[in-house]
């Protein structure tokens, strides 16, 4: 008989992406696996082949809506259905105060966590595995993976899966790309995050745009938030999709594209999960071993600067002076050599 693990990850985006490598080997190696997740990783989950069943605990209506009655029975009734299913174990990754409860009312007699886990989330559990994150200079997925090494399962494969794309989306790429040059690569930018220091300069990017937009088919994504941004470094001239894609629409565009550049965000790693782009990921104030894409040298590069401060891992920049320096690199040349290497093309 199998046994039933419940995996907790609930956020962000990109720590979904980097825990679907331990699912697929927990269900590799004959777990039934669950995952509890918030909205932000749902759509990357749900029909997941990594997964057998699905948890939504939606945090963020929960936060818009504020302390209400019926979010407290919503939150019961997850409880409930978590101790109904009889898990064996539990896997928490989240390792924060809002996976403890669904740890310790679990019912599962294993649930185990990273003895770095904060806010006093490892009340929660009975089991602990050494720390992870950036505790040790190793990717997110190896740490992640880590969890499967405690069981004894080999990790020595990275397996990431998607779901499959809709019919209607894959109608809706299509139509978007049919008036595209086919002689030309299709190269998706993706020039915004949430973290200030994450961010490459704006004027590196119209440059980059500038040189390179005659060699490529161009395909601009982010938010509405981001249409400033996009509209001042080019992306006007070209296909612009700012506020106008959801998340299938992004799965389903990075399987038709050559090229992604972008910065080290849930677009590069949901790009990275597709297997199927060339990806030119930027690092500012983040660390690339940690959250570069994983994979070949001639599929993948990460770029960043070389400054002493780099990198700090900071959502604000903590100099009193010359602030946010590193959002100066790579520079462009570095990031011009980088594409030439990947797409061998002249620039």
């Amino acid at each position: 008989m199998k046994k039933k693990v419940l995996l907790i990850r609930l956020s962000s985006l990109g720590d979904c992406i980097f825990n679907i490598p331990l699912a697929n080997t927990l269900k590799r190696n004959g777990y039934e696996v669950t995952w509890l997740v918030s909205e932000k990783g749902y759509g990357v989950i749900k029909d997941n082949p990594c997964v057998d069943d699905v948890i939504l605990a939606p945090f963020v209506m929960w936060k818009k809506r504020g302390f209400s009655i019926e979010s407290f029975k919503e939150y019961i009734q997850i409880m409930k259905t978590i101790r109904s299913k009889k898990f064996d174990l539990t896997i928490d990754t989240q390792m924060l105060i809002k996976s403890l409860y669904f740890n310790l009312f679990s019912g599962a007699k294993r649930k185990i966590i990273a003895n770095n886990a904060r806010e006093l989330s490892f009340i929660g559990c009975n089991e602990f595995i050494d720390a992870t994150n950036n505790a040790v200079k190793s990717s997110a997925i190896r740490n992640y993976l880590r969890f499967a090494e405690h069981l004894g399962l080999d990790t020595s494969k990275i397996e990431v899966t998607l779901p499959d794309s809709p019919t209607d989306v894959k109608e809706k790429i299509q139509n978007l790309l049919k008036n595209i040059d086919k002689t030309k690569p299709v190269v998706v930018i993706a020039p915004a995050t949430t973290w200030v220091p994450k961010h490459w300069n704006r004027e590196n990017w119209k440059e980059l745009i500038e040189k390179i937009e005659d060699k490529f088919n161009l395909i601009f994504t982010g938010t509405e938030n981001d249409s400033d941004l996009i509209s001042y470094i080019g992306g006007d001239r070209h296909i612009n999709l700012a506020g106008k894609t959801n998340l299938k629409d992004l799965i389903e565009l990075f399987r038709n594209s050559d090229l992604v550049i972008s910065l080290d965000s849930g677009s590069t790693h949901l790009a990275w999960a597709t297997q199927v782009p060339k990806i030119i990921t930027i690092f500012c104030c983040t660390p690339t071993y940690l959250y570069a894409p994983q994979g070949p040298s001639d599929k993948y590069l990460a770029l960043t600067g070389n400054l002493s401060c780099q990198p700090c891992h900071k959502r604000k920049c903590p100099l009193e002076k010359n602030k946010n320096q590193c959002t100066l690199l790579p520079s462009v040349p570095d990031v011009l050599s980088a594409i030439r290497k990947l797409m061998n093309i002249d620039l």
